[in-house]
């Protein structure tokens, strides 16, 4: 996949200004529109951050459900729409460890298949158990970590993305991202 078709979109076109500025009237067209944009590249963030499908299409959902009863409330985006979205995708991953505890490791039984480009078992099961192991050592990191981790690597947007959904400087951001991989090089060379 071109790195450029997975970058989440930015408002910079007139057309996007303007179903933006429609989704915020609560125009359900524009709103239908928007989560066509979004929905996508939300579950695929949260995904990464929980390993688990069928959390991430429900927290999905609520993520709109919660950006939808924002925009009725007159609480929505103020700059950055997808900066917000992602803020709310953050917030709702965070509240569902802090109710679940730290622990987010999926059992084999219950990680979904990963298809070999071979279909060979051993190297689907390889692949699994490492995607399993770097999951669980992400939700080790603090959660400033861990999203900047998942945001970079995981969903492959730019220092400048990850700044304006975080809210963080590029500094920040920078910082927080050579902190998470020295502690994710530790973790992951300790458990080997």
């Amino acid at each position: 996949m071109n790195t450029d078709e997975k970058r989440v979109p930015t408002v910079t076109s007139l057309h996007e200004v303007r179903l933006l500025e429609r989704a915020r009237t609560c125009d359900p067209q524009a709103l239908s529109q928007v989560y066509d944009l979004y929905a996508a590249r939300i579950h695929s963030y949260v995904y990464h951050r929980v390993g688990d499908a069928t959390l991430a299409e429900d927290l999905t959902g609520q993520v709109f459900l919660r950006m939808l009863e924002a925009i009725r409330n007159d609480h929505a985006w103020t700059t950055s729409f997808s900066g917000w979205l992602y803020r709310i995708a953050h917030n709702l991953v965070v509240d569902h460890f802090r109710r679940r505890g730290r622990s987010s490791q999926v059992g084999l039984d219950d990680a979904p298949d990963m298809p070999s480009e071979r279909h060979d078992p051993v190297d689907s099961a390889e692949q699994r158990l490492a995607g399993d192991h770097l999951r669980a050592a992400i939700t080790r990191l603090t959660e400033e970590q861990a999203q900047v981790v998942s945001l970079r690597f995981l969903e492959e947007r730019s220092i400048a993305e990850v700044a304006q959904i975080i809210g963080k400087s590029e500094g920040a951001v920078k910082a927080l991202q050579y902190r998470a991989v020295i502690a994710l090089r530790r973790m992951m060379e300790g458990e080997s």
